[in-house]
């Protein structure tokens, strides 16, 4: 097993807590203070937290989703490097190579159906709202419109497997991911996106460096994880099981996560860039996708065996077979139809260092323009999903609207 090395870029990570409501009503999920930016500057007694080194601490924050009592937690994670993949591994594990990341927030739990379905909501209301002459986009604010998915043409596949609001979203795309990711951002004030992959295998590893993040005996996996054995085919609950030394939930199993990455079936092609002895950053770790698929998912899902729920696994997204029974022409770009994507989610982040407005977009938009093409073919020729202009004051406007507007859950 490859050593993993992990030099923590902070002067002190423990448990933080303090008299605050548990998130997401998940028994044992920890206290945690509520913080706007998730930042203080006195330095917390208890519980976990990171020092930046500069009299400012990340600590844990809980909000709610905009226009809702729908609540998240955001965890922090310390900067660090360590050396990810595994050379002892599968052939797509290989090769290992250092990365050095910043401290960035990530979050607690899988994204729920509650969560999710608030944007799902979104195609209702942005239409309603475009229907009283606002918020209409046109060429001259089209890219900074979020997409809301289109309603389920056949609700009873994605929702075979679990449908109540703590249990985990799924059959969900990456590109709805991201965009649900822009949704969430421009609707709350902080920037949110996707994992890239670097950093859910770091935030999954928390610092260990064995195939899982308690060890190397599959054994003790029913007690962090659903998976094959112990998920009687449903997705669960989040927050059910024991979290990894960070604070972090269903890292295995449940669903798995999309990131940000290309995947290759020759393994870290961004290897070849590293310069021995010397890590790559964030982004040059970052292997860009330049086609529709196959996108790089972690964590294993409650489909899967041990094998394929621990810290190195690594699969392929496959665009063609996921949605193979989509009776849509093109087919959509925001759902998939077919196994194994019942077990396909995400989970969200939030970085600290500030990011532009190109960096913004360059993680949120669609990265191959058949993406976008089918997209704007499903909104304009069809009618099935729409655009929207987003900021923090939609849910007001939202609010306003004739009270006859009826937001199903889709």
């Amino acid at each position: 097993m490859i050593r993993l090395s992990v030099t923590l870029c902070v002067l002190a990570l423990t448990v933080f807590s303090q008299t605050t409501h548990p998130a997401n009503g998940q028994e044992g999920a920890g206290d945690v203070q509520t913080s706007v930016q998730g930042i203080v500057s006195e330095k917390p007694t208890e519980g976990r937290f990171v020092d930046l080194g500069d009299g400012k601490y990340m600590v844990p924050y809980a909000t709610t989703i905009p226009g809702t009592e729908i609540e998240f937690t955001m965890e922090p994670i310390p900067g660090g490097t360590f050396t990810m993949g595994n050379e002892d591994g599968e052939d797509d594990e290989k090769p290992a190579f250092a990365v050095q990341l910043e401290p960035f927030w990530i979050a607690r739990h899988e994204i729920t159906w509650a969560q999710y379905k608030r944007y799902m909501q979104m195609e209702k209301a942005l239409k309603a709202l475009q229907a009283t002459g606002v918020r209409i986009v046109d060429d001259s604010n089209k890219i900074d419109a979020v997409t809301a998915p289109s309603a389920l043409y056949d609700p009873s596949f994605t929702y075979n497997a679990g449908q109540e609001p703590e249990q985990a979203a799924a059959t969900i795309t990456q590109y709805a991911a991201k965009q649900y990711t822009k949704w969430l951002s421009l609707s709350d004030g902080n920037f949110y996106r996707l994992p890239y992959e670097s950093e859910w295998e770091y935030a999954c590893r928390a610092g260990t460096d064995t195939k899982f993040y308690f060890g190397d005996d599959a054994d003790e996996l029913e007690n962090h994880a659903w998976f094959e054995n112990n998920s009687d085919e449903e997705r669960h609950a989040v927050g059910e099981l024991e979290p990894n030394p960070w604070g972090l939930y269903d890292m295995y199993g449940n669903v798995s996560e999309w990131t940000l990455d290309q995947y290759s079936e020759e393994g870290y092609v961004q290897a070849a860039s590293a310069e021995e002895g010397k890590p790559l950053s964030l982004i040059e770790s970052y292997n860009k996708p330049t086609k529709l698929f196959p996108r790089v998912i972690r964590g294993g899902s409650f489909l899967q065996d041990s094998e394929e729920c621990n810290s190195f696994a690594r699969f392929p997204s496959n665009s063609k077979e996921w949605r193979s029974t989509d009776p849509n022409y093109p087919k959509s770009p925001w759902w998939f139809t077919d196994e194994p994507a019942t077990g396909v989610g995400f989970r969200i982040v939030r970085q600290y260092t500030p990011a532009t407005r190109d960096e913004k977009e360059a993680v949120w938009q669609a990265d191959v323009a058949s993406i976008e093409r089918d997209a704007n073919n499903r909104i304009e020729a069809n009618g099935r999903g729409t655009y929207g202009v987003v900021d923090q004051d939609l849910d007001e406007e939202i609010e306003e609207l004739d009270e006859d507007l009826s937001l199903d859950d889709g």
